[in-house]
């Protein structure tokens, strides 16, 4: 995608973001180059039930997450309990789940995350924002929703946009933040870049690249576009694929903020943890 595309593709939506990007260039070069560099960290990663020896202040940056459709009730009380133990950020379960980690966290500083409209993207707004508004009545502080990925496609930007704000709006309301996955293995890249645009004018936290369950996950160069689109101010979690230390620093170089990855334990051990 080329500067002037990217641009175009801005100035459509807002000035807003189109100030904040510049004329510098952004091409494939760029994005392979951002990912050699070694000096960035990630400020959260977000981790499977695998996991189950980290220090301290690396547990702090962990979300640690079971959304397996076969988690089963024990499943969810021992996530809850190493959360706990070892201190991480968060667990990050499936709607119907929240209730008990919620009272199996009472007390703890570990926040309760659950996912919206997850996987496909494709319920109704108000189905959408009735499962937000569930989620945080009975103890999730943290929601990622999916975006609709078909109108996106279809260039439908108004029901998108009203469809993440309507999510972020209930969410902001209780002190909760919101994190939009847009699904980067189905979208070219001016529909990642007019997605993350989306999320920013509807006033979310966080954008994220993948659910998990689209056939791939996140590379440093779709990181590295979503960045140069939100700017500075939003995060950008990473997610799918990530499976070694190198692909953890290539990501955090180039942008993300949160990393997602199933083989966290080999990555933890790895970064001398």
């Amino acid at each position: 995608m080329t500067s002037e595309e990217l641009e175009r593709l801005v100035a459509q939506i807002g000035d807003e973001i189109l100030s904040r990007l510049g004329t510098r260039k952004f091409d494939r070069a760029e994005g392979l180059k951002t990912m050699q560099i070694a000096a960035a960290g990630a400020d959260r990663i977000s981790a499977s039930e695998t996991i189950t020896r980290v220090s301290g202040p690396i547990a702090a940056l962990i979300d640690h997450t079971l959304l397996r459709p076969d988690a089963a009730h024990d499943d969810i009380v021992t996530l809850c309990a190493e959360a706990r133990q070892y201190g991480f950020a968060s667990v990050c379960v499936n709607p119907y789940w929240v209730p008990l980690a919620a009272a199996q966290l009472a007390g703890s500083p570990v926040k309760v995350c659950t996912v919206v409209g997850f996987p496909l993207g494709a319920a109704a707004t108000e189905v959408k924002r009735a499962e937000t508004e569930s989620a945080l009545r009975v103890g999730a502080r943290e929601i990622d929703m999916v975006i609709n990925i078909g109108a996106l496609k279809s260039g439908d930007s108004d029901t998108v946009k009203l469809d993440i704000q309507s999510v972020v709006d209930a969410a902001h309301r209780a002190g909760a933040i919101v994190k939009v996955i847009i699904e980067t293995a189905l979208l070219d890249d001016q529909q990642k870049a007019l997605a993350c645009t989306l999320a920013k004018l509807a006033g979310a936290d966080f954008v994220k690249t993948s659910t998990g369950f689209a056939g791939s996950g996140a590379t440093a160069y779709d990181v590295a576009l979503m960045r140069r689109v939100v700017g500075p101010e939003m995060g950008v979690k990473a997610s799918g694929g990530i499976r070694s230390l190198a692909d953890l620093n290539a990501m955090a170089a180039a942008g993300a903020t949160r990393i997602g990855a199933s083989a966290s334990l080999k990555i933890v051990e790895a970064a001398g943890t």
